[in-house]
């Protein structure tokens, strides 16, 4: 699994939508494409929701990422995460 880190914007839609409810259904839906939902943030500043999940790989939190959108109108921008660790010992061999 790998760790992918969703950066989300609400629209005026998304916004009048927002409930408890709806963030069931997206869970549910990362579920659905493989998603294991590790942390959800709500933030201020430019990016309003913050996800952390793993994936198997990155059609699969594509997939997430799209059905999310289409379901809620928050648009995302995501980007595959290394535990720091792991950077470490990658360095470590160069």
């Amino acid at each position: 699994m790998k760790t992918y880190i969703f950066f989300g914007k609400y629209s005026f839609d998304a916004i009048r939508g927002l409930s408890a409810d709806r963030t069931g259904k997206a869970n549910k839906l990362m579920q659905k494409y493989g998603g294991e939902i590790k942390a959800i943030y709500s933030l201020l500043g430019e990016t309003d929701l913050l996800i952390i999940a793993d994936f198997p790989g990155m059609e699969q939190a594509m997939k997430a990422s799209i059905a999310v959108h289409k379901l809620t109108g928050i648009a995302f921008t995501t980007s595959e995460a290394m535990a720091v660790e792991e950077f470490d010992k990658m360095i470590s061999e160069i």
